[in-house]
């Protein structure tokens, strides 16, 4: 690897450091850490804890502002050759399965892949039982898309 390209790639990594940094942080603030306050949030019949609706318009706010004029006017990232953006626009079995099991663990435990991760410094048993079985599901559906 050349020196430039050595170079180039330390910067990727120290603004993908700084970014998940900074996700981290904001989740932690946001306390979307919290299982029992997103859970309160889907509780629509119970306590319910309107809150973090804000904290998604403020999140997708922000992604829209950065997308419209960070993403969309310019032909290529600054650290990189080509934007990755999604090219699938098709609503199909896969995605739809996908959405409903994502959106059951989260409805029963609480707790989505960002947070669970953000909690792997607390070493709680729980957060790292969620992690080891979000990696082994992926690894598993990894295999099924394969098999099929």
């Amino acid at each position: 690897m050349s020196q430039q390209a050595n170079t180039h790639y330390r910067l990727q990594a120290l603004v993908a450091f700084i970014s998940g940094c900074l996700f981290g942080l904001g989740l932690i603030v946001a306390q979307m850490v919290d299982a029992n306050k997103v859970l309160n949030f889907l509780d629509f019949f119970g306590h319910w804890d309107p809150s973090l609706a804000l904290v998604m318009a403020a999140g997708l706010s922000v992604y829209s502002l950065g997308y419209v004029f960070g993403v969309k006017p310019k032909s290529k990232p600054l650290l990189d050759e080509q934007f990755f953006l999604p090219t699938k626009t098709i609503i199909d079995k896969k995605l739809l399965t996908g959405a409903s099991l994502f959106g059951l663990g989260w409805g029963l435990v609480g707790i989505c892949p960002g947070p669970a991760i953000v909690n792997l410094v607390t070493l709680n048993g729980q957060f790292i039982g969620f992690v080891i079985a979000m990696l082994l599901g992926m690894l598993t559906a990894k295999k099924l898309v394969k098999s099929t």
